[in-house]
């Protein structure tokens, strides 16, 4: 649990402000009729100096839901949009939020012009919450959605001190275990291909990495870890620099199973066998880590339950906007099969 949100103008400050009353302000927010158009001015300037955002859980209560949700998506590269990491979180949401008889709104949000269209958009009350992915560290929307009372929650976090509501996997847990999995059989020059390091999802499994080799009275050298971005071809290159650089590795932890494929085609291509020669672990899970050949020991992600506890916790916002933040982390769970 967190602090409350940060407050923001009150309808009666914007009233007072605009010197007409409370419920003036209500029909001009509500577009009703039966305001003279010099008040109605009178009232919209006050809502643009104060920067006023219409209550959207009192405006529910009115019957005057969005009844959409939007998925937003915060990654500047739109090739990353292709991962099955992307597609199988929209599936898990859109299979949570089936029932609610909600709609579930795509946006794509890869530059500043984008962040602030979708911001007005939705202070537009066209959404009645917002659900993040692909947070990096220094993204600034989770903060001005807070700021305009809309309800929000992540996948992921931005760092340890998060102050929006998130669902995160263990991946500090995760990555400890398949790196400990990795010293049962006997590896002891494994390296890591992560993911982008302004990422906090990145950081918290490079963490889990170094902790595993710690508690084996290992040290892994700078040069044993290459940084990646969750793709096949940053798996590919990565791995190709690490086997220069140190052609006795026999064991590697990718960020996800799509890096992980990539590896094993750079392993193949140097005439390493897996897993023989080098043991090979990913991250997720997916459908794709039965069908490498050969197929993927993996950390697998709770994606069906991330989606729902996602869900779970927007709703409850969008019921009582003053709830605190809620911060929930899920198991994972290492999966063995042939790569380890």
């Amino acid at each position: 649990m967190g602090k409350r949100r940060p407050g923001s103008p009150t309808l009666e400050e914007v009233a007072a402000h605009a010197g007409v009353g409370r419920g003036t302000v209500s029909r001009v927010v509500n577009n009703a009729a039966g305001v003279k158009e010099s008040t109605r001015r009178a009232v919209q300037q006050a809502i643009a100096e104060l920067g006023y955002v219409p209550n959207l859980a009192a405006r529910s209560l009115a019957g005057r839901r969005a009844d959409a949700v939007a998925l937003v998506m915060t990654e500047p590269d739109w090739r990353k949009f292709a991962e099955p990491f992307f597609s199988e979180i929209v599936r898990s949401l859109g299979d949570a939020l089936s029932d609610t008889g909600m709609q579930l709104l795509l946006t794509l949000v890869r530059s500043d012009t984008d962040r602030e269209r979708f911001l007005e958009y939705a202070r537009g009350g066209r959404v009645d919450g917002v659900l993040v992915m692909s947070v990096h560290a220094d993204d600034p929307l989770p903060d001005r959605l807070a700021e305009a009372r809309l309800p929000t929650v992540l996948l992921g976090r931005r760092s340890a001190d998060e102050h929006v509501s998130y669902v995160d996997a263990d991946n500090v847990g995760g990555a400890r275990s398949a790196v400990a999995h990795l010293l049962d059989k006997g590896r002891r020059t494994i390296a890591t291909i992560t993911g982008p390091l302004d990422m906090y999802v990145t950081r918290c499994r490079l963490r889990g990495y170094h902790e595993a080799l710690a508690h084996a009275g290992l040290d892994a050298p700078p040069s044993w870890v290459a940084e990646g971005d969750f793709t096949a071809e940053s798996g590919r290159r990565a791995m190709t620099r690490l086997i220069e650089r140190h052609p006795e590795i026999d064991g590697v932890l990718a960020a996800s199973d799509t890096t992980a494929a990539g590896a094993l085609e750079a392993l193949r291509a140097a005439g390493r066998r897996v897993p023989e020669d080098v043991a090979v672990i990913g991250f997720d899970d997916f459908p794709l880590a039965e069908r490498t050949e050969p197929r993927l020991t993996t950390v697998r992600q709770p994606l069906e339950e991330i989606g729902r506890a996602m869900v779970r916790l927007l709703l409850e916002e969008m019921e009582e906007s003053s709830v605190a933040w809620r911060h929930v982390i899920l198991r994972t769970e290492l999966v063995v099969r042939e790569s380890a």
